[in-house]
């Protein structure tokens, strides 16, 4: 064998051929030339001899053996990333993913690939996500159902929201909006508000289905206002809004993107915004918090999450390139003009992610229990 190191100042050239250098004089003289050039101490020295190249790279190789994962999450990533949507196509959550995947795939360098897998109130592509290899390849866009709702609705929820996911970044409200038939006597939240109260045991309110954000959004209202009204499940947000506008129900508390045209039109008369903020969809109207409901919010955020245990270098550059997409301007106005409003920058990291999951999670679990829609 020949080992043939390049010629450098100071450097040897080992010839191993035919025995071990180590066995003859010659030989050991020349080994210990050759280490020499990398670890030398100066004359007088009384420090430890400094470490060298040879040293540098038998620590750097020893450290990938160790910790063979840290040189995987520093070129993360190297291939395309799939952004799971646990709901079908069209909706408000896929809206807020195919508006973001585009800028993402940009600032990543790769493609970010959305992948539609519904089923379960969303908590079947979570699952999927929370059960996959903590190598980045894989983040699901979450939301007040699949993170917060699910821990209660279901007995045996197949994820724990607050431990089997890694935060990266909340990045949107999807407001609820309190709207109203158009000849109920109330023009804003403290007239509705004694108007229920008044009328209780003969209003009705109206949902997209028992369990869905909009039953939970006016269950947790009622609660705040202190009423009980019959509740009347649909097939959805679109007969539900037929019905109000054609004066069978009283009330919803809707999904802002899909009440603006009604709203605009005189349809329906919107009473407030359910979230502590306006919403920029519809500025002009005052939030549940400015009239007097203080300590209510009721909003269908949206957040990114990683399987647990994902490596700190791939949470950093998620939630950075998610950051920077959300600040983009184009991106802002895609969102703005399909009723979504972006969190504020200071609400965006990880760390304020994981407490938020934890106190949503609380939040909903009284409403859900009161409307009884807990499932085995």
């Amino acid at each position: 064998m020949n080992v043939q190191i390049p010629p450098q100042p100071g450097a040897i050239s080992v010839n191993c051929r035919g025995g071990n250098p180590r066995k003859t004089r010659k030989g050991r003289q020349g080994v210990a030339a050759f280490y020499a050039q990398f670890d030398v101490m100066e004359e007088g020295e009384t420090a430890p001899p400094r470490r060298g190249a040879w040293a540098i790279m038998l620590g750097a190789f020893a450290g990938m053996l160790l910790f063979p994962g840290t040189l995987h999450a520093q070129n993360w990533p190297s291939r395309p990333v799939t952004m799971v949507v646990p709901f079908a196509a069209g909706g408000p959550m896929d809206t807020v993913g195919r508006i973001l995947a585009p800028r993402l795939s940009e600032l990543l360098a790769h493609q970010v690939i959305i992948e539609n897998v519904g089923g379960g109130g969303g908590t079947i592509g979570s699952a999927r996500v929370a059960k996959a290899p903590p190598d980045g390849y894989q983040f699901v866009l979450g939301n007040v159902g699949t993170h917060a709702v699910s821990q209660t609705v279901s007995k045996n929820p197949p994820y724990n929201s607050a431990t089997d996911f890694t935060p990266v970044a909340l990045i949107a409200d999807l407001s609820l909006v309190l709207v109203a038939r158009k000849e109920l006597p109330a023009g804003n939240l403290p007239e509705f508000m004694a108007h229920a109260k008044a009328h209780q045991a003969k209003m009705q309110f109206g949902s997209a289905g028992a369990g869905s954000a909009t039953h939970l959004g006016c269950v947790l209202l009622n609660a705040a206002i202190g009423i009980n009204v019959t509740h009347i499940p649909y097939r959805g947000g679109a007969p539900a809004m037929q019905d109000l506008i054609a004066g069978r129900i009283d009330y919803l508390c809707i999904d802002t993107p899909i009440v603006i045209p009604q709203i605009e039109g005189g349809a329906l008369k919107a009473i407030a915004i359910l979230t502590r903020d306006r919403s920029s969809s519809l500025p002009a109207l005052a939030s549940a918090h400015e009239q007097g409901l203080t300590n209510f919010e009721a909003s269908n955020w949206s957040a990114f999450f990683l399987p647990k245990g994902t490596p700190a270098p791939i949470i950093e550059r998620l939630h950075d390139a998610t950051d920077a997409a959300a600040n983009t301007p184009a991106v802002q106005q895609r969102l703005k003009d399909n009723g979504i409003d972006l969190v504020a920058p200071e609400r965006r990291s990880p760390d304020y992610l994981a407490k938020f999951v934890e106190s949503e999670i609380a939040k909903w679990a009284g409403p859900v229990k009161a409307a009884g829609v807990v499932s085995d």
